[in-house]
């Protein structure tokens, strides 16, 4: 009998040391589990990869080495810290920044990830752009996408959707949601509370494992509340937790989980970064992108001719005349980032857009296009190879500008040194009720991205534009 009460008594005993020297957070920290899912991990990936080169297509993404890689080696910090239960080696994530001004960021399923520059220049340190970043992984590794879609009824409209559920990182909502609709038609749907809970606790977590403190993720929601009118929470906020509920729940949770004694806060890639995006130009906000989006379909409406509206504000600012100047013969050259450079003529204006730069004179380009210039833009062919691409493209082009016709066929040349093609197409302009000839070069990028040029100009002034549009493909090199 006393050798059963001993055994009893250490037993009693091991527990309660047990329970005084293991963490607190193996018994009380918030429980995080995969929702149910019809779908399999690959098509995640699949749709993933698909919704990015809409995205891609449609938003500006900023084309800056030293910013994109500081983003990537955050990203890749996080993706490392996701808890074992929860990381899917087929799963892609990369990352990469949108060069708009909104606090957001969204993630695809399967891995490809967003930040808008915005939210990297409002952060008040790297905690906080860590905390968000979290919040998005969060939302890929727990199958968000497609476990919303599994709740949803209709086959054929749940896997349409789930390129739409964005997350649209803390902020959330419509808003959060203007990503995706620009990458599809509309947006349909959004992750529910439940799932922004989760991601919020695991985003902690992961903070937490990377040597962050889920505090300054809890801290990003004051910072939007003091960016919003009024220091209110943005209406948009109204279908999804409530903001200080999330702030108070995610310090909770940073109580119950081991945060370093000196976690991450500044870093000097953080500062750099940050400072590197402040002397750029003053970014666009998604509404602007929307709006612009919609006046630019993918394979050229209005990318070559002159009908329709191309999406591009100073050149709709712009008026029509009968009297335009011919190309000057002293030239100017532009830089496009990193991608190329060309040089072109000295009276010619800049009018840049979201994914193109048109060169023209005053005079030549209004609301409804340009008569008379040269426009140089990059797109995502749907279709690999350059012969197949350019043929998407110069099909978009005559879809866009019904007026115009394919005079020739495409003839092999060169640009930068890389095979390229060339076409001439001719219509009557419904701007200048005169006859237009319209010349289309396309090349590769390194990227498989297409590479065009398209020169303007009326008829009876070909060969003076000509000689204008030889110099300048002639000068274009690219670096991509």
């Amino acid at each position: 009998m006393r050798r059963l009460r001993l055994g009893r008594n250490l037993t009693s005993a091991a527990m309660i040391w047990v329970l005084l020297v293991m963490p607190m957070a193996v018994f009380s920290q918030t429980q995080v589990k995969l929702a149910k899912n019809k779908y399999k991990v690959q098509q995640d990936v699949e749709i993933g990869n698909k919704y990015s080169q809409q995205v891609e297509q449609q938003m500006p993404v900023l084309n800056d080495a030293e910013a994109t890689r500081y983003i990537q080696n955050l990203g890749r910090r996080l993706v490392n810290a996701i808890p074992r239960e929860f990381q899917q080696p087929a799963f892609n994530y990369r990352f990469k920044i949108i060069n708009a001004r909104d606090i957001n960021a969204f993630a695809l399923p399967g891995g490809p990830m967003y930040v808008n520059r915005g939210l990297i220049q409002v952060a008040k340190n790297e905690g906080e752009l860590a905390g968000v970043m979290s919040h998005e992984i969060s939302h890929v590794a727990l199958r968000h996408g497609t476990a919303q879609a599994t709740r949803q009824s209709g086959l054929g409209s749940q896997l349409g959707t789930i390129g739409l559920i964005l997350g649209g990182a803390i902020l959330g909502g419509q808003a959060g949601a203007q990503a995706g609709a620009i990458a599809a038609a509309a947006w349909q749907t959004k992750y529910s509370r439940a799932f922004e809970s989760d991601s919020d606790i695991l985003g902690a977590r992961i903070m937490a494992n990377a040597g962050y403190d889920p505090r300054d993720l809890a801290n990003m929601f004051r910072t939007i509340a003091a960016q919003s009118q009024g220091g209110r929470p943005p209406e948009f906020l109204s279908s999804h937790p409530d903001p200080g509920k999330r702030y108070e729940k995610i310090n909770r949770e940073a109580e119950l989980l081991r945060v370093s004694n000196n976690p991450i806060k500044f870093t000097q890639a953080f500062a750099r970064v940050r400072e590197r995006l402040g002397a750029m130009p003053r970014a666009r906000s998604m509404a602007e992108i929307q709006k612009e989006a919609k006046g630019q379909q993918t394979g050229g409406n209005t990318t070559g001719g002159n009908t329709g509206n191309t999406g591009n504000t100073e050149m709709s600012r712009g008026r029509y005349s009968s009297r335009v100047q011919l190309p000057s013969s002293r030239t100017l050259t532009y830089q496009g980032g990193n991608l190329f450079t060309v040089r072109y003529p000295r009276n010619w204006r800049q009018l840049p857009a979201q994914n193109s730069i048109t060169f023209s004179p005053t005079g030549a380009y209004g609301d409804q296009g340009f008569t008379h210039g040269a426009m140089i833009g990059i797109i995502q062919p749907q279709r690999s190879g350059l012969e197949r691409a350019t043929e998407d493209y110069v099909k978009g082009v005559l879809e866009g500008n019904t007026y115009l016709r394919q005079r020739t066929n495409f003839s092999r040349t060169s640009i930068s040194g890389r095979q390229a093609y060339a076409v001439r197409l001719s219509g009557p302009s419904p701007i200048t009720r005169r006859t237009e000839e319209v010349i289309i070069y396309t090349t590769l990028l390194r990227d498989g991205k297409l590479f065009y040029y398209v020169g303007v100009t009326p008829q009876r002034d070909r060969y003076r534009y000509y000689r204008a549009f030889n110099n300048m493909v002639r000068s274009i090199r690219l670096n991509a």
